[in-house]
Protein backbone atom coordinates (compact mmCIF):
# COMPACT_ATOMS: atom_id res chain seq x y z
CA UNK A 1 0.00 0.00 0.00
CA UNK A 2 1.21 3.48 -0.85
CA UNK A 3 0.65 4.91 2.66
CA UNK A 4 2.85 2.14 4.06
CA UNK A 5 5.60 3.03 1.57
CA UNK A 6 5.43 6.67 2.67
CA UNK A 7 5.55 5.66 6.34
CA UNK A 8 8.64 3.56 5.64
CA UNK A 9 10.27 6.41 3.69
CA UNK A 10 9.60 8.94 6.46
CA UNK A 11 10.45 6.63 9.39
CA UNK A 12 14.24 7.21 9.42
CA UNK A 13 13.71 10.97 9.91
CA UNK A 14 11.13 10.41 12.65
CA UNK A 15 8.36 12.03 10.58
CA UNK A 16 6.25 8.88 10.02
CA UNK A 17 4.55 9.40 13.40
CA UNK A 18 3.34 12.84 12.23
CA UNK A 19 1.21 11.39 9.41
CA UNK A 20 -2.45 12.09 10.11
CA UNK A 21 -5.17 9.74 8.83
CA UNK A 22 -8.71 11.04 8.46
CA UNK A 23 -12.05 9.29 8.60
CA UNK A 24 -13.11 11.34 5.57
CA UNK A 25 -11.50 11.82 2.17
CA UNK A 26 -8.64 14.28 1.77
CA UNK A 27 -8.19 13.51 -1.93
CA UNK A 28 -8.96 17.04 -3.13
CA UNK A 29 -7.60 20.36 -1.92
CA UNK A 30 -10.99 21.33 -0.48
CA UNK A 31 -11.46 17.98 1.27
CA UNK A 32 -7.93 18.05 2.70
CA UNK A 33 -8.33 21.61 3.98
CA UNK A 34 -11.61 20.69 5.65
CA UNK A 35 -10.18 17.51 7.22
CA UNK A 36 -7.11 19.35 8.53
CA UNK A 37 -8.92 22.52 9.50
CA UNK A 38 -6.77 24.88 7.48
CA UNK A 39 -7.10 27.10 4.44
CA UNK A 40 -6.96 25.42 1.02
CA UNK A 41 -3.83 27.35 -0.01
CA UNK A 42 -1.81 25.47 2.65
CA UNK A 43 -2.49 22.11 1.02
CA UNK A 44 0.66 21.17 -0.88
CA UNK A 45 -0.95 19.54 -3.90
CA UNK A 46 1.11 17.33 -6.17
CA UNK A 47 0.49 17.65 -9.90
CA UNK A 48 1.91 14.81 -11.99
CA UNK A 49 2.94 15.35 -15.61
CA UNK A 50 4.90 13.36 -18.15
CA UNK A 51 8.61 14.06 -18.35
CA UNK A 52 9.07 14.70 -22.06
CA UNK A 53 12.72 15.75 -21.87
CA UNK A 54 14.95 14.30 -24.60
CA UNK A 55 16.70 12.07 -22.05
CA UNK A 56 13.45 10.68 -20.59
CA UNK A 57 13.10 6.90 -20.96
CA UNK A 58 10.80 5.60 -23.65
CA UNK A 59 8.49 3.90 -21.09
CA UNK A 60 7.99 7.26 -19.39
CA UNK A 61 8.66 8.96 -16.10
CA UNK A 62 6.89 11.64 -14.13
CA UNK A 63 7.61 15.14 -13.00
CA UNK A 64 5.81 15.84 -9.73
CA UNK A 65 5.10 19.52 -9.15
CA UNK A 66 4.20 20.46 -5.59
CA UNK A 67 2.20 23.70 -5.49
CA UNK A 68 0.13 25.64 -2.99
CA UNK A 69 -3.47 24.49 -2.99
CA UNK A 70 -4.70 27.72 -4.58
CA UNK A 71 -2.10 27.70 -7.37
CA UNK A 72 -2.46 26.48 -10.94
CA UNK A 73 0.30 25.48 -13.34
CA UNK A 74 1.07 28.02 -16.03
CA UNK A 75 1.73 26.16 -19.27
CA UNK A 76 4.00 28.97 -20.48
CA UNK A 77 6.07 29.11 -17.29
CA UNK A 78 6.36 25.34 -17.26
CA UNK A 79 7.50 25.27 -20.90
CA UNK A 80 10.09 28.01 -20.29
CA UNK A 81 11.49 26.03 -17.35
CA UNK A 82 11.36 22.47 -18.70
CA UNK A 83 11.39 22.97 -22.48
CA UNK A 84 8.07 21.28 -23.26
CA UNK A 85 4.37 21.76 -22.50
CA UNK A 86 2.99 19.97 -19.44
CA UNK A 87 0.78 16.97 -20.12
CA UNK A 88 -1.01 15.43 -17.15
CA UNK A 89 -0.49 11.73 -16.60
CA UNK A 90 -3.22 9.49 -17.96
CA UNK A 91 -5.12 7.72 -15.14
CA UNK A 92 -3.54 4.34 -16.02
CA UNK A 93 -0.04 5.85 -15.73
CA UNK A 94 -0.47 7.61 -12.38
CA UNK A 95 0.31 4.72 -10.03
CA UNK A 96 3.15 3.17 -12.09
CA UNK A 97 4.91 6.54 -12.59
CA UNK A 98 4.28 8.12 -9.17
CA UNK A 99 4.00 5.12 -6.86
CA UNK A 100 0.57 6.29 -5.66
CA UNK A 101 -3.06 6.04 -6.69
CA UNK A 102 -5.10 9.05 -7.76
CA UNK A 103 -6.11 10.98 -4.65
CA UNK A 104 -2.95 10.02 -2.77
CA UNK A 105 -0.21 11.21 -5.13
CA UNK A 106 2.48 12.84 -3.05
CA UNK A 107 6.15 13.80 -3.17
CA UNK A 108 7.33 10.86 -1.03
CA UNK A 109 8.23 7.23 -1.80
CA UNK A 110 8.18 7.78 -5.55
CA UNK A 111 9.77 5.40 -8.08
CA UNK A 112 13.31 5.97 -9.28
CA UNK A 113 13.33 8.53 -12.06
CA UNK A 114 10.33 10.51 -10.80
CA UNK A 115 11.43 14.09 -10.23
CA UNK A 116 9.93 16.24 -7.48
CA UNK A 117 9.97 20.02 -7.90
CA UNK A 118 8.62 22.50 -5.34
CA UNK A 119 6.86 25.60 -6.61
CA UNK A 120 7.55 29.07 -5.23
CA UNK A 121 3.80 29.41 -4.45
CA UNK A 122 4.49 27.40 -1.27
CA UNK A 123 6.96 29.93 0.12
CA UNK A 124 4.13 32.05 1.60
CA UNK A 125 3.77 29.53 4.40
CA UNK A 126 5.86 28.14 7.21
CA UNK A 127 3.84 24.88 7.30
CA UNK A 128 2.16 23.09 4.38
CA UNK A 129 0.19 19.85 4.17
CA UNK A 130 1.07 17.33 1.41
CA UNK A 131 -0.74 14.02 1.01
CA UNK A 132 1.02 10.89 2.22
CA UNK A 133 0.07 8.21 -0.26
CA UNK A 134 -3.63 7.67 0.42
CA UNK A 135 -6.86 9.52 -0.23
CA UNK A 136 -7.32 10.17 3.50
CA UNK A 137 -3.93 11.16 4.92
CA UNK A 138 -1.54 14.11 5.10
CA UNK A 139 1.39 15.51 7.05
CA UNK A 140 2.17 19.03 8.20
CA UNK A 141 5.73 19.97 7.29
CA UNK A 142 7.98 23.01 7.25
CA UNK A 143 9.28 23.90 3.79
CA UNK A 144 12.75 22.76 4.81
CA UNK A 145 11.41 19.35 5.86
CA UNK A 146 9.29 19.10 2.69
CA UNK A 147 12.32 19.82 0.54
CA UNK A 148 14.51 17.33 2.39
CA UNK A 149 11.99 14.50 2.78
CA UNK A 150 10.74 14.73 -0.81
CA UNK A 151 14.28 14.68 -2.22
CA UNK A 152 13.19 17.63 -4.35
CA UNK A 153 15.28 18.58 -7.34
CA UNK A 154 14.80 22.21 -6.34
CA UNK A 155 12.44 25.16 -6.50
CA UNK A 156 10.65 26.37 -9.64
CA UNK A 157 8.21 29.11 -10.51
CA UNK A 158 5.63 27.40 -12.72
CA UNK A 159 2.41 28.59 -11.06
CA UNK A 160 0.23 31.25 -12.62
CA UNK A 161 0.57 34.66 -11.03
CA UNK A 162 -2.04 34.89 -8.27
CA UNK A 163 -4.69 37.56 -8.70
CA UNK A 164 -4.35 38.49 -5.04
CA UNK A 165 -1.52 37.25 -2.89
CA UNK A 166 -1.90 37.77 0.83
CA UNK A 167 1.20 36.65 2.73
CA UNK A 168 0.27 34.31 5.55
CA UNK A 169 2.83 32.61 7.73
CA UNK A 170 0.56 31.20 10.42
CA UNK A 171 0.53 27.44 10.91
CA UNK A 172 -2.57 25.31 10.57
CA UNK A 173 -5.03 25.51 13.40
Amino acid sequence: MSLDAVRAALAPSGHAAAIVEFSQSSATVAEAAEAIGTEPARIAKTISVYDEAPDAPEHGRAILLVLAGDAKVSSGRFKRRFGFKPHMLAPDDVEPLTGHRIGGVCPFANPAGAQVWLDESLRRFDVVWPATGSANSAIGLSLTDLETLSHAQGWVSVAQEPSTATPNTQGAS
